[in-house]
């Protein structure tokens, strides 16, 4: 077998990868300026950064981040758990997320909690012997004991999606009752006056707060709320799918329906179609969340935007911020939300968009 090669499989060899040793030698300085250069700490000449820099990309050398962060008792990754990786939401968070955490040399470690406080715990654990700078969590449950030990150990953390009341932890969220109350305005506006809900899990801050704002809407206005308008989902399409049947098959069904994520939505519209009824004719249908389907769904969708990217970015920004800066105050950011109107409410063809809050 040739030097600088190694074995990996039957026929397979595979080269060593270059180390920062070759790549001092092929820059003509010590390995201590390699290190400082690849690290951005600076104090070194722009001509010899430069060659170090061209040496490295010669030999195609990448810093070994786990042996850097072995030295440091941390490393340049941040962990991010969400609850359902299946939900376009968080696909879109989780871009912004990225881009922002590449643009500081991080790279991200993606958990899936799928909703159960068990998967969770043990991402945590994991991420902690991982040694990652910081976590991203998009929690399951709200008690705040769950996560104080987590608080409690130093490791930077920021909130995302669900606010837990008590938690002394950065976080971003939406005003998620002043934003379901503006959707359900706009239903009465509209002359509606029996007005469904499909829910989320009460163990969700965003369900409970976004049937609050429902509820406080319906109030203002006087009208009534049977409690079989009010069908609790999980946040899944089948539960969307089921709550919406189950509407519909009261003896005096809604003649609208607020769902309040986007993967319920699909569920809702699938029960509708199948039973052959007219939307907005039969019934009006606004979801929660903007996906890019739902302006090309039959009917195009009036949904309550989040605005994704902003709350990514946000989380980021709040991660990088308090790994420089451990002791700085906490920060509570509240992003604004619009309201998309579209075919789903109105029967017409186009988009109006209306600011539902303002933080």
């Amino acid at each position: 077998m040739s030097n600088g090669q190694r074995k990996t499989g039957p026929g397979i060899e595979r080269k060593k990868a270059p180390t920062i040793r070759q790549a001092a030698e092929a820059a003509g300085v010590s390995i201590a300026t390699v290190s400082r250069v690849l690290s951005g700490k600076g104090g070194v000449s722009e001509e010899l950064t430069e060659k170090v820099r061209q040496a490295v990309e010669q030999l195609g050398f990448q810093p070994n981040r786990v042996a850097r962060g072995l030295r440091r008792q941390t490393t340049q990754t941040v962990g991010v758990i969400v609850t359902d990786i299946q939900n376009p939401f968080f696909t879109s968070v989780l871009q912004s997320i990225e881009r922002v955490l590449e643009n500081e040399k991080y790279v991200l470690l993606l958990c899936n909690s799928d909703e159960q406080p068990s998967r969770e715990k043990i991402h945590i654990a994991t991420l902690q012997a991982e040694g990652v700078a910081g976590i991203i969590i998009a929690p399951t449950r709200s008690d705040p004991t769950r996560y104080q030990p987590l608080i409690d150990s130093g490791m930077p953390v920021v909130i995302i999606d669900r606010e837990i009341q008590g938690l002394r932890a950065d976080c971003v969220t939406i005003n998620n009752r002043d934003a379901s109350a503006r959707a359900v305005q706009h239903l009465i506006e509209l002359g509606h006056k029996k007005i469904g809900l499909i829910s989320g899990p009460d163990y969700a801050t965003t369900a409970v707060e976004r049937k609050k704002g429902y509820l406080e809407a319906l109030c203002e206005a006087g009208l009534p709320c049977p409690q079989s308008y009010i069908q609790t989902a999980d946040y899944k399409q089948s539960g969307g799918y089921d709550a919406m049947c189950r509407l519909l098959d009261l003896p005096d069904p809604p003649s609208a329906v607020m769902v309040l994520n986007n993967l319920m939505t699909l569920g809702a519209l699938q029960a509708v179609h199948e039973r052959q009824l007219n939307v907005p004719g039969d019934l009006a249908l606004v979801g929660f969340d903007d996906m890019p389907w739902a302006a090309f769904l039959q009917p195009p969708i009036t949904v309550v935007a989040q605005p994704t990217y902003s709350l990514g970015e946000a989380a980021a920004q709040l991660l990088l911020d308090r790994i420089r800066d451990p002791g700085r105050p906490i920060f509570k950011v509240m992003l604004e939300t619009s309201l998309i109107i579209r075919a789903s409410t109105t029967g017409v063809t186009g988009e109006t968009v209306v600011q539902t809050n303002n933080p």
